[in-house]
């Protein structure tokens, strides 16, 4: 078995995190697992994505023309990675920056209101973990309790009071929003 994720968005929208937290919960419990960054030299605004993949064998290259899944956080993100995800992956859309579809019937559609709901929970900057949520549940493969764990190793020790309360939360109502592949 061997899935990979693309995790894409503007730069400041936490897209490497969470891709960063996939590839340490996916490593925690045993997997092989590869995390390759790029984003351009803007500090926010700027474009920023990170591929995952997640294997229970040796990955021959981190890098991946068709990925499982994919994390689209803006419009630019669809148009680039939308057309690119293999026949009967998933793409999550953050329905409140993208007023369309990926426009394609092969692959599965997760439409997630990532920034409303992030409001909803009182911090909009968790619209990412809402996002990450989705995917974790589209793919099925990391179990959340991991995704969790792996979340406060990444940034527990650096959150404020009640983040990583948050955060969990976060996870939660993305994963509501997703059935695995082939489910």
């Amino acid at each position: 078995m061997e899935r990979a994720v693309v995790c894409a968005g503007f730069g400041g929208q936490g897209v490497l995190l969470a891709g960063k937290i996939l590839a340490r919960a996916g490593m925690e419990i045993g997997l092989e697992v590869t995390w390759l960054p790029s984003y351009g030299p803007e500090m926010r605004g700027g474009t920023a994505n990170c591929t995952v993949v997640l294997s229970d064998e040796p990955i021959g290259s981190p890098i991946v023309e068709s990925p499982d899944v994919v994390m689209a956080m803006n419009g630019p993100s669809l148009d680039r990675f939308g057309p690119r995800v293999v026949g009967g992956g998933a793409v999550i859309v953050n329905r409140s920056l993208i007023d369309r579809g990926v426009g394609r019937a092969d692959v599965r559609e997760i439409s997630v209101p990532a920034n409303e709901l992030a409001r909803e929970l009182g911090e909009p900057r968790v619209a990412n973990m809402i996002a990450l949520g989705a995917v974790v549940g589209a793919l099925g493969i990391v179990p959340l309790d991991a995704v969790k764990e792996a979340m406060v190793a990444e940034v527990g020790a650096k959150a404020r009071p009640g983040l990583v309360a948050v955060n969990r939360e976060a996870l939660d109502r993305g994963y509501a929003l997703a059935e695995p592949m082939g489910a």
